[in-house]
């Protein structure tokens, strides 16, 4: 049985404080491997500055190509949509039975846990590994529960809205994802539209 954590996101795209939190993850919690979940559509996110699933995956994929900690994960393509986490775990524990999963998540997330559909089951069921600045998570409830633990990792400022903005503006994405997906981000001209 091998322990994974499961790191849901849009990646649109994946940038290099993914990876950062990835590798943080497996290095320094009992986590065997990470495997990145790529949501279609976020229940609280728009989608219309979305590229298409099957191209965030591809990106995703050349970004942890060669590191087998790392694993990408398609399982919500073919559930209901929006992607409500909870049924994705449900889902992937039966599909499969013989590893331990975790969930996680960073601080803004934990914020607005008590908004998740069937939150307090996850809770019950699964550990959820929280990553965040000292002193950047605020006390509540949930941070309290016994299956949350909170990790100081060292994050990025940057974000898929800032890689995007940055390449509508004709700035340079190189260090921000990895090299591959810089690659292929430019030469398709991805995220080139107004949206």
């Amino acid at each position: 049985m091998a322990k994974i954590g499961l790191f849901f996101g849009s990646f649109n795209p994946v940038h290099t404080g993914h990876l950062i939190i990835a590798n943080y993850m497996v290095d320094y919690t009992p986590l065997d491997e990470v495997w990145f979940v790529v949501s279609p559509q976020n229940p609280f996110k728009s989608q219309d500055k979305l590229l298409p699933e099957e191209k965030r995956l591809e990106l995703l994929n050349l970004a942890i190509a060669g590191d087998d900690r790392f694993k990408s994960c398609d399982i919500e393509f073919d559930l209901p949509r929006p992607s409500y986490t909870a049924f994705t775990l449900e889902e992937i524990s039966s599909k499969f039975p013989i590893h331990e999963f975790t969930l996680i998540i960073g601080g803004d997330n934990l914020q607005n846990f008590h908004l998740w559909k069937d939150y307090e089951n996850i809770l019950d069921k699964y550990a959820v590994f929280v990553y965040a600045r000292a002193g950047i998570v605020e006390q509540n409830s949930v941070v309290n529960h016994s299956h949350v633990k909170l990790f100081e990792v060292p994050l990025l400022n940057i974000s898929s809205t800032y890689i995007r903005q940055s390449l509508q503006a004709g700035k340079s994405i190189r260090y921000l994802v990895p090299e591959l997906v810089r690659q292929e981000i430019e030469q398709n001209r991805l995220y080139k539209s107004s949206t």
